[in-house]
């Protein structure tokens, strides 16, 4: 079998370049074999840069909002390792950029924080938006904050976690320190951009000047939207008018805005996305491990459609930050059940190229995987099934063997070129067990607080 270039897998075959030795230029220092597959890198578009796993710190999947308060277990980690090990898995899978949506929420450290970040993916050598969190609603309870938790807590755990609720930045700062990890930024590969956490954590005011700065800066945006169905309980309380149409009203949807999950958005909030040109980032991994559902994508494939990207959200089927198992359970599960498939591979394909290269801004970018697509069909009997086909029924990170990006090479067989991604890992978990004594104390609170999150949503009707 020769070696085969894939440009635009799941299109028809004569949009395809295959069975081709002489390469684009920008291909020529890749190390080829016979029975390689090359086509454009995917494009992790929504995550949160968990180098130790969410698992590992004792966070077990739970409905969203029970599950978040077990995000207090993170460990103190340095910012750069944990990038770097985040970033490197997913760049030994063959994922050529990533969404990261920072989740430190103290603006006096987001500067340092975000340029860690930033040099851990120039490490790395992928490509990166960084989404810098913004918010100003604290997320115990949706609909009126801590005081709402405190009649399901005992006065002892009460009083300890009064202490902990955070005080949040002016508005102003907040966009300010955005600007200044933006003007920090010396990497071409890098795009900064606004990260509102989500509608039911920011208050109108905050929504509003993003979307003002999104116009006056020509930044993107990112941000989670309607995951869970609590979420979309309280946002139709607060947005009478709907949430998406609220938004639409101040400006904040257009092409620049991406929205992760969106599993509760309704037909005509979907037309709306469709017609503001706005991305919708679906994570079904995330969806199904907290209990959100399953986003409606293929229902609105008609006409167009919406322009969707895949992101893993830290998770993974396997909780292996593969990209590849989630393009195809995303495939599984809007498949449909009538006799002709309503989303293709080539939608999956598109999805995790070109739409998810428009969520980190690098909607040109010339970045390519290389495939043992020898070993893929290696028992085949036929060599001419649709590459995107076999792709999307048997692909893992473990047939990965290249990655190229931006003229670099930055993994080759599973190794990456830039770092001892063996030695950064062995390192941040040193860090992580270190701080393990104090997490041990604070399980039990956070447990009480997970316990106290599910008693009081339990009092919301027909949301238990």
């Amino acid at each position: 079998m020769a070696m085969r270039l894939l440009l635009n897998p799941g299109h028809a075959p004569a949009q395809r370049i295959a069975d081709r030795v002489d390469l684009p230029g920008e291909l020529q220092s890749l190390r080829l074999e016979p029975g390689d597959l090359v086509l454009p890198s995917p494009v992790n578009a929504h995550d949160h840069g968990y180098g130790i796993r969410t698992l590992d710190f004792g966070a077990v999947d739970d409905a969203l909002e029970v599950w978040i308060p077990s995000l207090r277990l993170r460990p103190r980690t340095d910012p750069y390792l944990e990038a770097l090990v985040a970033f490197g898995r997913l760049a030994r899978t063959g994922v050529g950029a990533t969404m990261h949506c920072h989740n430190s929420l103290n603006v006096d450290r987001l500067v340092d924080e975000g340029g860690a970040v930033m040099r851990a993916a120039g490490d790395i050598g992928i490509r990166l938006a960084l989404s810098c969190p913004l918010l100003d609603y604290d997320a115990w309870a949706y609909d009126g904050g801590p005081q709402r938790l405190q009649p399901f807590l005992s006065p002892a755990d009460w009083d300890a976690l009064a202490g902990t609720i955070p005080a949040y930045a002016p508005i102003r700062a907040q966009l300010s320190a955005v600007e200044a990890v933006a003007a920090a930024n010396t990497n071409p590969l890098i795009d900064v951009q606004y990260g509102p956490i989500g509608p039911q954590w920011c208050s109108n005011a905050l929504l509003e000047a993003i979307a003002e700065a999104s116009v006056l800066h020509g930044r993107r945006i990112h941000m989670h939207l309607l995951e869970s169905p609590r979420q979309r309980l309280w946002l139709d309380q607060r947005f009478p008018e709907g949430v998406v149409t609220y938004l639409d009203k101040i400006g904040f949807l257009s092409p620049r805005l991406a929205v992760a999950h969106g599993v509760q958005l309704r037909p005509d909030e979907l037309e709306l996305l469709v017609a503001r040109g706005v991305q919708l980032v679906s994570n079904p991994t995330a969806n199904l491990r907290l209990r959100s559902g399953v986003a409606p994508i293929a229902s609105t494939l008609e006409n167009g459609g919406l322009a969707f990207a895949i992101g893993l959200d830290g998770t993974g089927l396997d909780d292996d930050q593969d990209l590849w198992r989630e393009m195809r359970l995303l495939y599984l599960l809007q498949g449909g059940r009538s006799l002709t498939r309503r989303l293709t591979a080539r939608h999956i394909f598109d999805a995790a190229t070109r739409v998810g290269g428009q969520v980190v801004n690098a909607a040109d970018a010339a970045d390519y995987t290389v495939i043992d697509y020898r070993a893929l069909t290696a028992e085949a009997l036929f060599d001419d099934v649709d590459e995107a086909e076999v792709l999307l029924t048997r692909m893992s990170a473990k047939y990965a063997k290249g990655l190229f990006v931006a003229g670099r090479e930055v993994m080759h067989r599973g190794e990456l070129t830039g770092i001892d991604f063996d030695a950064a890992l062995a390192e941040l978990l040193a860090q992580a067990r270190a701080d393990q004594p104090r997490l041990e104390k604070q399980r039990p609170l956070v447990g009480a607080l997970s316990a106290a999150t599910r008693a009081y949503y339990a009092t919301w009707s027909g949301l238990s």
